[in-house]
């Protein structure tokens, strides 16, 4: 069965507004006890992988946070075309890594939109999932395009950069879906059941394995 936007038309790469991504994988992983980021997933660690997913989509300009064992973690996105950036405050919640990603992904090109939050825990986030949330922003206009899974909206999501001064402006683990909630009559949707998976303690690593039997 076809999605909703399949019968969308694909607009030439050159039509797509500049877009960049923040993978945010600062966090400690204290429910799984290790840092869920190495955990391997189709042969490749978590982090790896949704650096690899980032990478292939059509953003301009990738941006993996890193915070908690960052010196561990940083070989695991080495030779792939991603900033890396060290948030040194990971520890007052995801909200200082969004800053961070936002802010590295703006000294790099002013002339970025757009910039699209990812998480390196939801394995099953495609390249095309990606390339959605910016052809459905060049699109509808609408400044925030969400993915929804389970009866709510949260990342990959895109914000304009309209936003950027106020996810700047998050403190504490108060993330994107804050943002979301505030200009819910501003947020193209995205139908994503896949993305209510994600990875925070061992028994959801075992499901991943045995959906993947």
């Amino acid at each position: 069965m076809k999605d909703s936007f399949s019968q969308i038309p694909q607009e030439k790469e050159s039509d797509l507004p500049a877009v960049g991504i923040v993978i945010l994988a600062a966090g400690a992983s204290t429910r799984m006890g290790t840092p869920k980021q190495l955990l391997l997933y189709q042969g490749r660690s978590l982090l790896r992988h949704s650096a690899e997913v980032a990478a292939a989509s059509r953003c301009r300009s990738v941006a993996v946070v890193l915070g908690a064992s960052a010196g561990l973690l940083r070989n695991a996105v080495s030779q792939l075309s991603v900033r890396v950036v060290e948030n040194e405050q990971w520890a007052e919640g995801i909200s200082s890594s969004i800053r961070s990603g936002i802010e590295a992904l703006n000294a790099g090109s002013q002339e970025l939109e757009a910039v699209v939050l990812m998480l390196c825990d939801q394995p099953f986030v495609s390249a095309q999932n990606i390339n959605k949330l910016v052809e459905t922003y060049s699109l509808t206009g609408q400044p925030i395009v969400a993915s929804e899974y389970e009866g709510t909206l949260g990342v990959p999501a895109l914000f304009s950069r309209r936003l950027f001064s106020e996810l700047a402006s998050l403190r504490g683990d108060r993330g994107a879906k804050e943002i979301i909630r505030k200009y819910s009559q501003c947020v193209a949707r995205i139908p994503f059941p896949e993305g209510a998976a994600d990875i925070d303690t061992p028994e959801d690593y075992e499901r991943l394995w045995e959906i993947n039997v």
